[in-house]
């Protein structure tokens, strides 16, 4: 793995935050929210606080203050930085190698799908503190508007501090094994779809200017990632802010296959796909900014290395 491409693949990914830093703090506070209200209930039969993005954006505006909006913002850097790092490398290093193409040289989209799955599963299980700890401070709220499980941190270190303490190194990682079916399937889908985009852009010629390329790829990959994630990333919300009884169990779920089970049973299909729209304003324009910033910089690192050898 080229280190290069390790630091590079992380200051992409804050690059990209910078600049959607307004919808990724909205989108991560209503989207934990979304997916907490009506936990485990039928469709219909609870009080939802949050009815859609334009009125959860007002009901945490109104109720919790713009502070409220910006909960879990340095976690989530942290966890930003670490996931792209190490996905993006591995799939450049796969790209390199050729480890994504078939035989005749076109780009496998199954292989895409392997190598972002393989980024994206390892620095998802890496990065996985620092995602409990954004989903924890995220689904705090006003008691008016309150849902799921409230676990009264401060902020990132004593948050940190106050899991290690109750659970060692252990409770760090607590349902960090349920990141990679997320991680999996959204690195995976945004991956093999950058790729395979760029490769059909250019070879119909549809758009070829290398920067309009990363751009209208990116922003596809995004669409089809935003899809793929949310289901998994309802049920790792769930695992991550339940509570845990004295003997440090779930209070709702045993594991992630008894989330998927209970989801399905109690809140149908529909539970599956809570928060997508607030994913989806988040993830399309972070995904086309996080690829193209990887492009460029890896454009300009490329350039300055052939003037230093000329």
């Amino acid at each position: 793995m080229d280190l290069s491409e390790f630091v590079l693949g992380g200051l992409a990914s804050t690059g990209a935050t910078f600049f959607t830093n307004p919808i990724e703090v909205i989108k991560h506070v209503i989207k934990t929210r979304i997916q907490l209200q009506g936990e485990l209930a039928a469709r219909g039969t609870y009080v939802e606080p949050y009815k859609g993005l334009f009125q959860a954006f007002v009901t945490v505006a109104k109720n919790d203050g713009w502070a409220g909006l910006q909960k879990g913002l340095i976690p989530a850097l942290y966890f930003q930085f670490i996931i792209n790092s190490f996905r993006l490398s591995i799939y450049q290093m796969a790209l390199n190698e050729r480890w994504m193409h078939t035989k005749n040289g076109d780009i496998s989209f199954g292989l895409g799908l392997l190598w972002g799955a393989a980024g994206g599963a390892l620095g998802s299980y890496l990065s996985s503190p620092f995602f409990m700890v954004k989903t924890q401070l995220q689904s705090q709220a006003a008691k008016e508007i309150a849902v799921g499980y409230q676990h009264h941190h401060t902020g990132m270190m004593p948050a940190l501090k106050q899991i290690y303490k109750k659970g060692g190194l252990f409770g760090l990682w607590r349902g960090a094994l349920a990141t990679i079916p997320r991680a999996s399937l959204g690195s995976g889908a945004q991956i093999a779809t950058f790729g395979k985009t760029k490769e059909f852009l250019i070879e119909y010629n549809l758009v070829t200017q290398p920067i309009l390329n990363s751009f209208a790829a990116g922003l596809f990959a995004g669409s089809v990632m935003s899809l793929a994630i949310t289901p998994p990333d309802v049920i790792t919300t769930r695992l991550y802010n339940q509570g845990l009884d004295e003997h440090g169990r779930g209070l709702y779920y045993n594991g992630y296959f008894d989330c998927v089970v209970k989801i399905l049973r109690s809140e149908g299909i529909y539970g599956m796909y809570k928060g997508f729209w607030p994913n989806y304003v988040r993830i399309a324009p972070h995904s086309t900014l996080v690829l193209l910033f990887f492009d460029e910089l890896l454009r300009l690192r490329d350039a300055y290395f052939v003037k230093r050898k000329n």
